[in-house]
């Protein structure tokens, strides 16, 4: 895990030279993608994703499933600890906004419409995002 500590502060220009336009308007700027256009929205190799600011550990392979939303979907994070919520009431609308807890990058929002064991579903965004495929997923337990 890469560590965003206060005196290791990345600036605004420094994020929009490391990320991708698309990147960027997402993570850093809370923007979304359409559905059904990510490169993870369907996504089923095994591994875990990371935060594609800081290199975090997000979810695991293991916790994905097919929501049918259009992006990829996860009934837990691997560590509680990795991911942060906030109440978002952009759009007009009353959601829970899902950060990055090491970069505060936008990675989605959290929906209480998920599968077992949680009953909870992370919509995320697949530009938050990068797949290690060299990793073996292994998300705590509730």
């Amino acid at each position: 895990m890469a560590d965003m500590s206060s005196e290791q502060k990345v600036t605004e220009q420094e994020w929009q030279q490391k990320l991708t336009p698309e990147q960027y308007r997402i993570a850093r700027e809370k923007g979304t993608e359409r559905a059904f256009t990510g490169k993870y929205w369907d996504h089923k190799e095994e591994g875990v994703y990371r935060c594609v600011c800081c290199g975090e550990e997000l979810f695991g392979s293991d916790a994905k499933y097919a929501s049918g939303s259009g992006w990829p979907s996860f009934y837990a994070p691997l560590r509680e600890s990795h991911v942060e919520t906030e109440e978002d009431r952009s759009l007009g609308m009353r959601r829970t906004e899902v950060l990055c807890a090491n970069c505060d990058a936008h990675l989605g929002h959290v929906f209480s419409d998920g599968p077992e064991p949680t009953g909870l579903r992370y919509c995320i965004n697949s530009a938050s995002l990068d797949f290690d495929g060299s990793k073996k997923p292994q998300t705590e337990s509730k």
